[in-house]
């Protein structure tokens, strides 16, 4: 039976990119439904069947009648369907790091998250960072070297090839990209890679689609 998942705007909405991420990393067929965030309808649309387990958040997947929201659910869920090596490493050191780094991305940096939305329409000029950004910003790069150096062998991701963690981050990077963050050279990379995946340029060419503007995702010069 085909998935079905549900997401919000591409632009704007990180979580949605992790599930859709996720999704295409197992390989399954699938059905996306776009809905769009915060406009007129949003509130009743949101009371709809398909929303009802996760109470209106995205994104949702649907296996048939089976409902599985939160990305690291999701994640889950579909590794137990295709094999758990498609998105976490093999050796038990190395997934061990990687579940850390996927359960501290889901759970942390709210400084980072709260100041630098999500938003794939823009490249902004580099601005002073908050001292709580900061110190997101430099223990997030801090994780991704230690896992580069130790597991990544010769690939261009965080354990080598693309997966759950490198899903679970690919929304920072993209607030690195659209903040023009400043980076060490090897995070600067990674975000490099990340950034070049057929996987993130799919959905950056779909976000490139998107008409839609959501005014408290963005400054003050660009809405309307």
């Amino acid at each position: 039976m085909t998935l079905s998942i549900y997401i919000g705007n591409k632009v704007y909405s990180s979580w949605s990119l992790r599930g859709w991420l996720a999704v295409r990393q197992s390989g399954l067929p699938f059905n996306e439904v776009v809905v769009p965030l915060y406009d007129e309808a949003w509130s009743e649309r949101r009371e709809a069947p398909e929303f009802a387990p996760s109470h209106g958040k995205v994104p949702i997947l649907w296996d048939g009648d089976k409902p599985v929201w939160e990305s690291l659910a999701i994640i889950d869920y579909l590794a137990d369907k295709v094999g758990r090596d498609r998105f976490w490493p093999a050796d038990d050191a190395a997934r061990a790091f990687a579940r850390s780094l996927a359960s501290e991305m889901h759970a942390g940096y709210q400084a980072l998250r709260q100041q630098h939305g999500m938003n794939l329409r823009h490249v902004y000029a580099p601005e002073p960072l908050t001292p709580e950004v900061e110190e997101n910003v430099r223990r997030i790069t801090s994780l991704w070297d230690q896992a580069k150096r130790r597991f990544a062998q010769d690939g261009d991701y965080l354990f080598g090839d693309f997966g759950a963690v490198d899903i679970m981050f690919a929304p920072v990077v993209s607030r690195f990209r659209t903040y023009s963050i400043p980076l060490p050279s090897l995070a600067a990379d990674y975000c490099d890679a990340v950034w070049a995946h057929p996987f993130m340029v799919e959905w950056s060419e779909g976000a490139a689609g998107e008409s839609w503007v959501i005014d408290k995702f963005e400054r003050a010069g660009e809405r309307g």
